[in-house]
């Protein structure tokens, strides 16, 4: 088992995105002649790292400046300065869209999971631009910051001293500063990556157009990226976004903590966010409501499949391989352990979801909170008693491959 990365070309966002779709499909249809199968879920094995996409995004002029690049002269390192002021801004501002753009099923099994960026959207510019901000915040210039890339040392006489990036780049963040870009880092392996980027764009325009409107109200230009970056500051974060204490923090700050994707997904269609899908001329009011039902109704969808696969997984093959191991200790039930505990428990759990599954409500968002909060608890308790199975279950019994033949069989 070993983790893989595939990185494509850096070309046009639109053109980009499709490539990435077109690689999904090449690798499935490849797997598939070799006798695999690529599994695209964000999390297909539980206790084992799942995957992800980093969408790498960037925003350049018709005159070929990138607003992401620190550049070399003054009017290049006051374009990112303020490039960054308007990113700021968008992710402060329309936070819960940015966060929804990334949520699905199979998303929740990785964000804040300690493998993947936290469910909170937050910036990571570098510490360095930090003190940045705070320095144009406080009434300095625009101008000021360095970007010049340093050294690590390797504590090796026999090698070099490696070239390090301009500023560290933290991958507990979901939205970090990579030299000549920023990467969205928790986009899911299974998506189209046309969202994310869309609402990335839409969320800087967003900043671009509070921006002008600053400037062309009469307010300098610094006083306008101070401003932005003054009334954002609170979405910039350097810190360890794995650690306890961040969600605490970014509570205290005034970020949401969308969690699951029922909390996101409700969101979307906020006035709030109506009114900056419009106003960018992306989607209209009914567009963004229509949005949100497909959005509910795809994670609904998903999850009743999961269940139904489940239930039809336990009684059509756990249960009645357990019936046969039973079956071997009735003459000598002292040695039997656990496994009537845990056998009939299977079952009495099984039924249980049944019953839970049967209640579920008819209203969209209803339903999908109702999955999320109540169904998967249920479902882990399951798993948990059929990972106990597994076991005490006679070898060769199991019905299912186990994690020893999905994983290490192409080591014997």
């Amino acid at each position: 088992c070993a983790q893989h990365e595939m990185s494509p070309i850096y070309c046009h966002s639109t053109f980009s995105c499709d490539n990435n779709v077109l690689f999904m499909e090449i690798l499935e249809r490849e797997a598939a002649k070799l006798g695999l199968h690529a599994l695209l879920h964000e999390k297909p094995f539980a206790g084992i790292n799942g995957s992800g996409k980093h969408n790498n995004w960037s925003v350049g002029t018709d005159t070929g400046m990138n607003l992401f690049y620190p550049g070399k002269t003054d009017p290049a390192r006051e374009l990112f300065v303020t490039g960054i002021a308007c990113l700021a801004y968008g992710l402060c501002q329309h936070n819960e869209v940015v966060r929804c753009s990334v949520a699905h099923a199979g998303n929740d099994h990785r964000l804040g999971a300690q493998e993947a960026p936290p469910a909170i959207i937050s910036l990571y510019p570098g510490t360095g631009f930090e003190e940045h901000v705070d320095a144009i915040v406080a009434g300095g210039p625009i101008l000021g910051y360095r970007a010049e890339k340093s050294t690590a040392d390797p504590k090796a006489a026999a090698a070099m001293p490696a070239v390090c990036g301009v500023e560290d780049r933290n991958r507990t963040a979901p939205f970090p500063f990579c030299g000549n870009r920023f990467e969205f880092r928790a986009v899911g392996s299974s998506q189209n990556c046309s969202f994310p980027i869309a609402v990335c764009n839409t969320i800087m325009a967003s900043g671009m157009a509070v921006l002008s409107d600053l400037i062309e109200g009469g307010t300098s230009k610094r006083d306008a990226v101070a401003q932005m970056f003054k009334e954002n500051r609170h979405v910039i974060f350097t810190g360890n976004g794995y650690s306890a204490e961040w969600p605490e923090e970014a509570k205290k700050r005034g970020l949401p903590n969308l969690s699951t994707t029922p909390l996101a997904i409700a969101t979307f269609n906020s006035e709030k966010s109506k009114k900056l899908f419009q106003s960018m001329g992306v989607f209209t009011a009914e567009e963004v409501d229509a949005k949100v039902e497909i959005m509910f109704e795809n994670y609904n969808t998903t999850l009743s499949i999961e269940v139904s696969t489940l239930i039809d997984m336990v009684e059509t093959g756990i249960l009645p391989a357990c019936a046969k191991d039973f079956a071997k200790f009735a003459s000598l039930p002292a040695l039997a352990g656990d496994r009537e505990a845990t056998y009939t428990g299977i079952k009495t759990e099984t039924d249980k979801l049944n019953e839970m599954f049967a209640s579920r409500p008819g209203e969209a968002c209803a339903e999908a909170k109702y999955l999320c909060d109540v169904i998967k608890p249920q479902m882990l308790a399951i798993r948990k008693l059929v990972d106990k199975a597994e076991s005490l279950l006679e070898d060769g019994l199991y019905p299912y491959p186990t994690y020893d033949q999905l994983i290490y069989s192409h080591h014997s």
